[in-house]
């Protein structure tokens, strides 16, 4: 497997930091219901749903029967999904 390019943990972390700023807690709580997660990334739940069931996309956990995406997990996928361009 390839290794990440020199500096990439720096952008990284950079980005990360800025998106947690520009995200607010109200459309993205710490523990989050697809719901919100789905008006983030501009998707459905649905789509959700089907990346779940093929184990693929956002890491998400179940907590009494419900699925839910913890902020962490979410803002790190798409610091970690991103392509091109200066951080």
């Amino acid at each position: 497997m390839k290794s990440p390019p020199e500096g990439y943990e720096s952008v990284a972390a950079t980005l990360l930091e800025e998106m947690e700023k520009q995200v607010p807690e109200h459309l993205l709580p710490h523990i989050a219901k697809a719901e919100h997660v789905a008006a983030v990334l501009h998707t459905t739940v649905d789509a959700l749903a089907q990346d779940r069931y093929r184990r693929r996309g956002l890491p998400w956990c179940k907590i009494g029967g419900r699925v839910r995406y913890l902020r962490a997990d979410v803002l790190k996928f798409l610091a970690d999904s991103r392509i091109g361009g200066a951080a």
